[in-house]
């Protein structure tokens, strides 16, 4: 598309949007007595207006019923609550319901999966992620290896960006798993890294680093309902995701993980197991010897957060309605505009530099700006004027125009206000 530079313009895209609608579906913050221009969708999502009779249903339940809303809730029983999310982040991810399961938070899975999937013997026992990982996942990461008895600068591998360059090269990715072949575990990288929010080459990396013999797992909190993701058929290990993001399901809320159907009967891999991934048909028989169910579901520890899942559930209703081939369509167009907006500021390349790769195929909506210049400063000035962005140090401000509820008309504001802001 060939993209104008005109509030006339954005507007006219924004009439023509099919997915207009579904801004009214949505809470927008205010400041100052008018709507934010909110591009912070990447950190927390807003709030689905249909949010709260959700999270009542469950409360109207509980009030009335007791524990005997578990197995007689008007609309979801929470005994089985965990199966209601299963086809929509199927849809999402990319996968079988049986290989998706609703649970925990996204730390704690990755944790649980490596428990599965990082299993360091004495010549296989390095684990690779990309360096200026999210901090969580790097202090994951170092746990684990010194949980093992192992050197942690000897078994972790950190593939850089090569120099003055922001972003990792797939090529720099596999050759790294190629000269680690003999003795790589697990190559566990971000989806979409938060920092620069480039978008992995996940089939390429899952290729190498099974031919490689290691595992292949993801941390996909930055590209959950944000991108096209295809894990089964890319034949990924094992992923895990947070909801509060993209998902839209609340602070804190409810994660998900993804296991591959290959794994899925195998009850020799070890986990860390609880009685919710305990054989569904003789839990309450409360026996010892764990028999996990199959496919994600064995992984599953505690009784299901119905109220967290009550809020992903209602968010999760409007994806299912809006299907992600529109969203990620929109989502080109939208992110695609900001960016041909952007790019007009900074023909010298003084002040701000996009650090997220301009190919569509290679990110999703956040765009990640790094400022040459008083970057805090021009942050403080965008939020006087309305702006929720988001900061990361050293110097980089995010933004995330997300297809849900961002219009055009607000990604032309943003570009109104930066352009006076760098003036």
């Amino acid at each position: 598309m060939e993209f104008e530079h005109s509030l006339a313009f954005a507007k006219k895209m924004d009439q023509q949007d099919p997915l207009k609608a579904y801004r009214d579906k949505f809470y927008i913050p205010e400041i100052k007595g008018k709507e934010a221009l909110y591009f912070t969708g990447n950190s927390l999502g807003l709030q689905p207006k249909n949010t709260k009779s959700f999270i009542e249903d469950e409360l109207e339940d509980w009030a009335s019923m007791g524990v005997e809303g578990h197995f007689q809730a008007k609309k979801r029983p929470w005994f089985h609550y965990h199966k209601f999310s299963k086809q929509a982040l199927a849809n999402i991810v990319g996968a079988k319901p049986l290989e998706v399961v609703s649970m925990n938070n996204l730390t704690a899975n990755l944790h649980f999966l490596m428990v599965s999937f990082y299993r360091p013997t004495k010549k296989r026992f390095k684990l690779m992620i990309e360096k200026g990982a999210f901090p969580s996942d790097q202090y994951a990461v170092e746990s684990q290896i010194k949980f093992h008895g192992l050197d942690y600068d000897e078994a972790l591998i950190e593939v850089a960006p090569r120099d003055g360059e922001h972003t990792l090269r797939t090529e720099d990715i596999v050759s790294t798993i190629n000269e680690n072949a003999d003795s790589l575990a697990l190559v566990m990288l971000s989806g979409v890294q938060y920092y620069t929010g480039q978008l992995f080459d996940i089939k390429e990396i899952t290729k190498a680093a099974h031919e490689a013999g290691a595992y292949a797992g993801f941390d996909l909190a930055h590209a959950a309902g944000n991108v096209s993701l295809n894990l089964h058929d890319d034949d990924v290990d094992f992923a895990a995701w947070c909801s509060y993001k993209y998902l839209n399901s609340g602070p804190g809320g409810v994660s998900g993980i993804f296991v591959h159907e290959k794994h899925a009967n195998n009850s020799d891999i070890p986990r860390l197991a609880g009685w919710w991934g305990h054989n569904e048909e003789e839990r309450f028989q409360m026996e010892k010897g764990f028999e996990p169910m199959p496919g994600a579901d064995g992984w599953q520890l505690s009784n299901v957060n119905v109220l967290s899942s009550a809020a992903h559930l209602a968010s999760l209703e409007i994806f299912e309605e809006v299907g992600m081939t529109a969203l990620l369509e929109k989502s080109r167009l939208l992110t695609g505009y900001l960016y041909f907006l952007l790019e007009t500021l900074n023909n010298e390349g003084e002040k701000i530099e996009i650090i997220t790769p301009k190919e569509p195929k290679n990110r999703g909506c956040q765009l990640s700006l790094f400022m040459k210049q008083n970057g805090k400063k021009v942050f403080e000035a965008l939020s006087n004027e309305g702006v929720i962005a988001d900061w990361r140090e050293p110097n980089v401000i995010r933004v995330a125009p997300v297809p849900l509820y961002n219009t055009f008309e607000d990604v032309y504001r943003f570009y109104q206000i930066v352009e006076k802001t760098i003036a």
